[in-house]
């Protein structure tokens, strides 16, 4: 019951003070990460009050992927949400807002903070798992149509004969990023879950380098081959 009532007040502060901001951080996405939190363990001692508000307050702040201080996006973003959870929120247990912080500090891949602790692991891996997948490749391709980014390098798709560059090229992120991320989840459920998702870009992968030859009732497996041990 007190998670629900939790929920249920965040998600109205949000409707009223973080409406119009990209689709890629808003409270659906924050409700998915916290949907995704709850199978990642079943351990007795997480704190899953701390886990719902980091999952619904981590991208309070955003910065554009193109902004110059994009890896201190989490370190605003935990000290809005302080902010906001000792003004607007006066009932919330103030001695869970510093793991609050933490786990928000240390969702981002590009902030390089390592999670101290279960709660910290479970957000930093749910959000994670979002960004592989069905979502994740959507969100690609979205984010790179924002800033201008070309989708790929139609004569080097996979950048065998160039320098991987996702600020120019939306297919190159999957290398620089997502395909390195099952190495990085912190929990067990979390390292299965993002390897089957893994497994669905790479099948993407596939199914594009086999259009770029004129195959389109195939999949070019050979292509994908390299990438399957990042």
């Amino acid at each position: 019951m007190e998670l629900q009532y939790w929920q249920s007040k965040f998600e109205a502060w949000l409707r009223e003070n973080h409406s119009g901001h990209d689709a890629a951080h808003d409270i659906f996405h924050f409700r998915r990460v916290w949907m995704t939190s709850q199978k990642l363990s079943t351990d007795a001692a997480v704190d899953w009050l701390v886990v719902l508000t980091a999952c619904y307050f981590h991208d309070l702040v955003s910065l554009p992927k193109n902004h110059p201080d994009r890896h201190r996006s989490s370190v605003q973003a935990a000290q809005e949400t302080r902010r906001v959870l000792m003004h607007d929120f006066p009932d919330f247990p103030h001695q869970r807002i510093p793991a609050v912080c933490h786990a928000i500090e240390a969702h981002s891949f590009s902030a390089k903070i390592v999670p101290e602790t279960l709660e910290a692991k479970i957000v930093q891996d749910a959000d994670r798992l979002e960004a592989l997948g069905a979502i994740g490749l959507a969100r690609v391709f979205a984010v790179s149509g924002a800033l201008g980014v070309g989708l790929f390098d139609a004569e080097d798709p996979f950048a065998r004969r160039r320098s991987l560059d996702d600020k120019q090229y939306a297919l190159d992120h999957f290398q620089t990023k997502l395909l390195t991320l099952p190495l990085t989840m912190q929990t067990e459920q979390g390292r299965h879950l993002a390897q089957h998702n893994a497994d669905f870009l790479l099948t993407y992968m596939a199914k594009l380098s086999a259009e770029l030859k004129g195959e389109y009732e195939m999949l070019d497996l050979d292509a994908i081959q390299p990438f399957k041990a990042l």
